[in-house]
């Protein structure tokens, strides 16, 4: 590796591990835990991705890879994987749920917006809505998520009633953390397919001042919200309409995962960022 293509690299973990590790030491994750999983990460990696086509990866080439000695490689592999599903598939589960609400037109009013929802009965009820965008997870659940989050609201003649157009994860510091993993990774993806793929890159955009006045930043924290909101909705409708999981009907070959993300972000520089 060029001497400056490792500076520049050394210099960017330095500025992702930041944010990271502050999140880490506050939920009291000590360097010795965080070693473990980079070292699991390195074995990982290099055992699935940096083999020789037609030979089997050895321990002895992940250690050279790696750098890790072949003793620390095979105790590695050991390390249970620490991974909770609930929170993800939670998570995944009621912003579908959310989406079909908002874009499916059998559950609008005549105004266009989520109607109101009985959760039985007849016409379109939430349990409808329920089976047909979360998959097998019980009714009952979902509208007890939904209404923990503040997502929905009960009314007095025992209707639902969307709050708001996009699920957020509970106020708890745990759940946020359950999605953390997924979001950075995507976006870490597209920046390492950007580096290396001789083929067209994919999305990668950002906008950015850095001497803003405190009074400007409501109005840019709400405009980009309502900004961002119109746009994901577009996709999401059309993104519904190509997947075969909301739309059986839906023709082609293979399978893929896709999306846009979409992130604010804000710093005070008055500040510093180590204060």
């Amino acid at each position: 590796m060029k001497k400056q293509t490792q500076n520049m690299l050394n210099a960017a973990v330095l500025k992702l591990l930041h944010p990271l590790v502050r999140i880490l030491l506050r939920n009291g994750i000590p360097f010795g835990a965080f070693s473990d999983l980079a070292k699991k990460v390195y074995v990982d990696v290099a055992n699935k991705e940096f083999g020789i086509a037609g030979k089997k990866q050895t321990d002895s080439r992940v250690s050279v890879i790696t750098g890790l000695n072949r003793k620390e490689v095979r105790r590695v592999k050991t390390l249970t994987e620490p991974y909770d599903e609930s929170v993800t598939g939670r998570y995944h589960r009621a912003a579908r749920v959310i989406s079909g609400w908002v874009r499916d037109q059998q559950y609008l009013d005549a105004s266009g917006h989520p109607a109101d929802l009985p959760i039985e009965g007849e016409g379109p009820t939430f349990s409808e809505l329920v089976k047909t965008f979360s998959g097998d997870m019980p009714v009952r659940a979902v509208l007890d998520e939904l209404l923990r989050v503040d997502c929905v609201s009960r009314l007095e003649n025992g209707n639902i009633r969307l709050k708001t157009r996009a699920y957020l994860p509970g106020t708890g510091e745990n759940e946020k953390l359950g999605i953390l993993g997924a979001d950075v990774r995507d976006l870490i993806a597209t920046i390492d397919h950007n580096l290396v793929s001789q083929e067209t890159g994919y999305f990668q955009r950002k906008v950015e001042y850095d001497n803003l006045p405190e009074e400007a930043i409501q109005k840019l924290r709400s405009m980009s919200a309502e900004e961002a909101q119109s746009l994901l909705e577009v996709l999401d409708r059309w993104l519904a309409e190509h997947d075969r999981d909301t739309n059986p009907k839906a023709e082609g070959t293979g399978r893929k995962r896709a999306g846009l993300g979409i992130y604010y972000f804000e710093e005070d520089l008055d500040k510093g960022e180590n204060e």
